[in-house]
């Protein structure tokens, strides 16, 4: 693959944009991505619902905005070799907190993974399989227990940005999300100062980039439109209690950081439900 565009990453017409699709808290501490249209009809008008991965009801209550989407599954990943080894400092344990089998360890670098359907989360589509995850689905919607791949960090990455995509839920999510430590902390502390945004309408991912893997960290990069083309968040996972969890920014600093401007997904696997 070749590097991201980065001529010109921020120009004046993609700022505007930006200042438009996103509601960023002061202090630099979490950015939401968001996006001016409303949920898409032909999302919003499926009724299937779907279940925790463990044969139940779902625990989310039953709302429009957490319906399935689709059950069309995705075309199978192709294998590609994986880094060995970790560099993961705040591994905690090998097995899932919730007993999902680790899985095919290969990273899905080349083309997407199976999943078994497409699910509206908090306004975000996301996809979840009886492989990967997600195993558990708390009462507040949020979603957790992935499987210790580098597959299931792609799946619970997707899962990131709806967790964060109600900024009504900001504390508890980052609580749940983010692995506990100073910088998790100065996160809380700058979030709680801020007004929630309820207005926003959350981006869609439109596809990943795996930059690296390993047994136990996983740094991805997610690409969303905006207008004609394309912004990136990067996001690195740590597997951390049983699940991977978010490494916070230094320093209370914006939540997808680095950022990037991409014409197109040629970089990227393309992955989306919508």
């Amino acid at each position: 693959m070749t590097e991201p565009d980065q001529k010109s990453p921020y120009g004046p017409g993609f700022i505007a944009a930006c200042i438009t699709l996103t509601a960023i808290l002061a202090c630099g501490a979490l950015l939401l991505f968001t996006a001016p249209s409303s949920t898409p009809a032909s999302v919003a008008d499926q009724s299937n619902r779907s279940t925790d991965g463990e044969g139940g009801p779902a625990s989310e209550p039953p709302s429009s905005q957490d319906r399935a989407v689709s059950n069309t599954p995705q075309p199978a990943g192709e294998a590609v070799a994986r880094p060995r080894g970790s560099t993961s400092s705040g591994s905690s344990g090998t097995s899932s907190s919730c007993g999902l089998p680790d899985g095919e360890q290969a990273t899905p670098s080349s083309r997407p993974p199976k999943a078994d359907l497409w699910e509206i989360s908090r306004r975000v589509v996301v996809p979840r399989s009886s492989a990967y995850g997600p195993g558990k689905t708390d009462a507040d919607g949020f979603r957790r227990c992935f499987a210790h791949s580098p597959t299931g960090a792609v799946y619970a990455a997707y899962n990131v940005i709806a967790a964060l995509a109600d900024q009504t839920k900001v504390i508890p999510t980052a609580t749940k999300l983010m692995v506990p430590g100073r910088d998790t902390d100065l996160l809380l502390q700058a979030v709680r100062k801020e007004t929630p945004d309820t207005a926003s309408t959350p981006a869609q991912v439109a596809g990943y980039r795996i930059v690296d893997a390993d047994r136990d960290r996983v740094t991805i990069m997610l690409a969303m439109p905006v207008q004609t083309e394309f912004m990136s968040a990067t996001f690195t996972l740590t597997w951390h209690a049983g699940d991977w969890h978010l490494v916070p920014p230094p320093d209370a600093a914006a939540v997808g950081t680095p950022y990037s401007q991409h014409h197109n997904l040629n970089d990227f696997v393309e992955w989306s439900g919508v």
